[in-house]
């Protein structure tokens, strides 16, 4: 009996060091876990904002394109930067002028012909998301006119 009392007396303690050794791994491996999926919440929500940035650098080349006011007399900026967490700008310049080969196809303007020429622009839009994210879209596109047209 005296033996199995000495036994027991080492052993004090020793469950309570385990279970306390035990809770720490635990809470360590925890609050990695925790870390770990607050950084992934983090990094989608910087993912959507730049494909909102995204959506509005194309929209503003959209609504340039729609607005058809081309001109070769200078570029011209449409703003709409009316809410300040998103906004786009496009720049539409002219760049050239290409006549068509000759022997070409021509078209009346009423009182002869004149001969069509591509009038070549460049737009340049960016868009604006959350958090400063930035997208910058370049389209070039060129429409067809009569020689001498602005």
């Amino acid at each position: 009996m005296n033996m199995a009392m000495n036994l027991r007396a080492r052993q004090t303690g020793a469950t309570l060091i385990v279970g306390l050794i035990l809770m720490l791994v635990l809470t360590v491996v925890g609050v990695s876990g925790m870390n770990t999926s607050t950084l992934q919440v983090a990094m989608s929500g910087s993912s959507i904002y730049q494909q909102d940035a995204f959506q509005m650098a194309e929209t503003g080349i959209d609504m340039a394109i729609g607005s058809r006011g081309f001109t070769t007399a200078g570029p011209r900026l449409i703003d709409w930067t009316g809410n300040t967490n998103y906004d786009r700008r496009s720049l539409t310049t002219f760049v050239k002028a290409t006549g068509m080969p000759p022997g070409g196809p021509s078209f009346s303007t009423g009182v002869g012909t004149s001969t069509i020429q591509a009038y070549h622009f460049d737009i340049v839009s960016v868009g604006k998301g959350l958090r400063n994210s930035t997208s910058t879209h370049t389209q070039e596109f060129f429409v067809v006119g009569p020689n001498g047209g602005s």
